[in-house]
This record gives structure tokens, C-alpha cells and sequence, in this order.
């Protein structure tokens, strides 16, 4: 393993195991704790590929996976007040969210990687979090998926309410999935301070003034 890497390995390490303990808090009506810190991962991978390319972003990704099972494989052990923490739809799709969103995000970034110094952060977090959402949500809890796993069916997630307690009538998990979108719209801006910040002290040379 490059040590170069290992800063961008511990962070999405880090990332990854607070989100899964964070998720079982929630904020507010529609999100969880883990809302908040789960987009980061999309900065430490974007970090990743511009200061080193696109391998050591896989690279990171890959070690962020691998966490996020060990952490799925622990909280499917542990009891909570509507059983496991962690249930095996829950894990498929925290996982294919997670490595196909980041793979993603990864391919956008290097092929815009020579335009504005923003324009790459953003486009592949924007791309990246829409696919992660969708993914996540829709293989978590859409009814037309109960068949993964029959026998421990999210019934509550389905239950028809008003979009954002305001909107058209549809589905709990239609809610959970826009506000924790916008949740990573908001952050996807806001990273880009960092983002800047972070590279330009890394490497001036890779921030482009314009």
C-alpha cells in the first residue's frame, strides 16, 4: 500500500463506520445523523483524484467498501428495537450504492478533470449522489423490490404519506431519498471550500485560478 494513500483511506474509513452509527439517529422527520456525514466520502474521493488520479480514488473506494461490510456484518449481529440494525436488503443496498456512486463519481472527475478547478468536484459529486440516492433508496425499501428479502419487509417505508409532509401522496422512502439528496446537494457546494483549500496546499499547481 502507498502511505501517500493512507490519509484517504483512514478518512473514508472513518467516514464510512460513522455513518453507519449515525444513521440510527435521526434528525429531524425525514433524515438521520448519518445524512450529514455520509457525502463527505464523495470529497475524500474526489481529494484522492486530483492530488493522486483516479487508481488511488479506487483504491480508497475499495477500502471504504470493504469497511462498510464489516460494519454491515457487526450491526446485523446487533439487536435493535425493530430487529437486526442492519438487515441483509439494507446492506445490499447501502453497498451497491456506495461502490457505484463512488465509481461513478470517480470516472466524471478525470474526464472533466482539466476543465475549472470546480467543475469536476461538482459535476461527479452531483452525478454521483443522484446515483447513490436512487440506488440506496429504491433497493432499500421500494415495495416492487420485497422479494430480496420476504421475510423482513421495510412495510413502514412504504406507507403512503405527503412528499415532504406537503406534497402529492407516495411512498415514506420517496420523502427519505429527496431530503437526504438535498442534504447532499447542499454539501456538495459547501465541499468545495475544502476541496480547494485542501488541494491548493497539496499541490498549487493542480488549481486552476480561473
Amino acid at each position: 500500500m502507498n502511505r501517500t494513500h493512507l490519509p484517504g483511506i483512514l478518512a473514508m474509513a472513518a467516514i464510512v463506520v460513522a455513518s453507519n452509527i449515525l444513521v440510527q439517529h435521526l434528525l429531524g422527520s425525514w433524515l438521520t445523523w448519518g445524512a450529514l456525514t455520509y457525502p463527505l466520502a464523495f470529497l475524500v474521493t474526489d481529494l484522492m483524484n486530483r492530488i493522486y488520479g483516479p487508481a488511488a480514488a479506487r483504491r480508497v473506494v475499495l477500502s471504504g467498501f470493504v469497511v462498510g461490510i464489516a460494519c454491515s456484518l457487526i450491526g446485523s449481529q446487533i439487536s435493535g428495537e425493530f430487529g437486526p440494525l442492519v438487515t441483509l436488503r439494507i446492506a445490499i443496498a447501502s453497498g451497491t450504492g456506495f461502490l457505484f456512486a463512488q465509481l461513478t463519481d470517480i470516472a466524471i472527475f478525470h474526464r472533466l478533470r482539466h476543465g475549472a478547478w470546480w467543475r469536476a468536484p461538482l459535476a461527479s459529486t452531483l452525478v454521483g449522489s443522484v446515483l447513490d440516492t436512487t440506488l440506496f433508496f429504491s433497493i432499500a425499501f421500494s415495495a416492487t423490490l420485497n422479494w430480496i428479502e420476504p421475510g423482513n419487509l421495510p412495510t413502514w417505508a412504504q406507507e403512503s404519506v405527503p412528499v415532504l409532509g406537503a406534497g402529492p401522496h407516495a411512498p415514506l422512502w420517496v420523502s427519505l431519498a429527496i431530503a437526504d439528496w438535498m442534504v447532499k446537494l447542499g454539501l456538495a457546494l459547501l465541499a468545495l471550500i475544502p476541496f480547494r483549500a485542501i488541494v491548493r496546499r497539496a499541490n498549487p499547481a493542480l488549481v486552476d485560478i480561473h
